[in-house]
């Protein structure tokens, strides 16, 4: 028997759960929450079933109860880096043992979320970018989520790279110093400038490092190299969403952790359309474990993959 039901979402920055319990009549109620490491599959499988299976106890502990057996859970992943058909096949096969597995891309279970399963578009702007879109008649459209360093623009990490970029100018005497390049050089290690702490800073940051600068540049809006690389990424949001939906005819929610924080640099025309999300991933991860039991109500027990 299936009483709890859990749904993840997961990306290069953090993992949050929500936890609920079913009430012997098809519906779920939820508990409590939980949160722990990154567990986006591109910082490897055994971290990311690591980050998951520490943002579920805190979940179970949160609501004040002991953590049952995997077979007595289901469970709905919404992780980054599934589209990589390998690492999602790994992820799978670390599966403990729950009664249902069903894993799918951080995309979709945010659209999920945004829009309580109905028809409509997010631009999800967190660590990375992606846009996704669900069509009345049930397909399914993406646009972005290629992935960091080479797309993902307007993400976190594409943010931090274009000013670690900057930064390196500031050093070499190309470009003026300031007080932004200043907490720059502090945020990478470099204290008053040293270019080889620098260095060592950069031959170990990941996305999730270079996306733990979006703050500092947004609180350095005001700077001109600043401004200017807030404006390229809502520029960039807005043709994620106008390649998603060219006519605007679908509901568009703008989610994510930076979601919020980029709407002043969207395009107006993009702003005043976009609205916050009903949910968030985690809940669209529910909502997605409920309806697969829904619909295999007979044998739920069968792991399942994005196709």
């Amino acid at each position: 028997m299936i009483d709890y039901l859990i749904g993840v979402d997961g990306g290069g920055t953090g993992t949050r759960v929500r936890l609920a319990r079913g009430d012997g009549a098809g519906a779920w109620q939820e508990l409590a929450q939980g949160a722990g490491g990154p567990s986006g599959l591109g910082l490897g499988v055994e971290r990311a079933w690591t980050a998951v299976r520490g943002a579920v106890q805190a979940a179970f502990d949160a609501a004040g109860l002991a953590q049952p057996a995997p077979r007595q859970v289901a469970i709905g992943l919404g992780l980054a880096g599934v589209h990589n058909r390998q690492w999602a096949a790994d992820f799978v096969a670390g599966d403990p043992g729950y009664a249902a597995l069903v894993l799918e891309t951080d995309a979709f279970t945010t659209l999920m979320g945004a829009h309580d399963g109905a028809p409509g578009a997010i631009v999800a702007i967190g660590t990375g970018s992606v846009g996704e879109a669900l069509l009345a008649d049930g397909a399914r459209r993406e646009v972005g989520g290629w992935g960091f360093p080479a797309g993902d623009e307007a993400g976190g990490g594409w943010i931090g790279l274009r000013a670690v970029n900057h930064l390196q100018q500031v050093l070499d005497g190309r470009r003026p110093a300031s007080p932004f390049a200043h907490d720059l050089t502090a945020a990478c290690g470099g204290g008053n400038g040293c270019r080889d702490t620098v260095q060592a800073w950069l031959a170990q940051a990941n996305q999730t490092a270079y996306a733990g600068l979006a703050p500092l540049v947004l609180r350095h809006a005001d700077d001109p190299v600043a401004h200017t690389i807030l404006l390229e990424a809502g520029r960039e949001a807005a043709n994620i969403a106008r390649a998603l939906d060219p006519q605007g005819a679908l509901p568009l929610a703008l989610c994510g952790s930076l979601g919020a924080a980029l709407r002043p640099w969207l395009p107006p025309a993009l702003a005043a359309r976009a609205t916050p999300p009903r949910g968030d991933s985690a809940q669209g991860a529910l909502r997605m474990a409920a309806l697969y039991l829904t619909r295999h109500a007979s044998a739920p027990g069968r792991p399942e993959a994005r196709q």
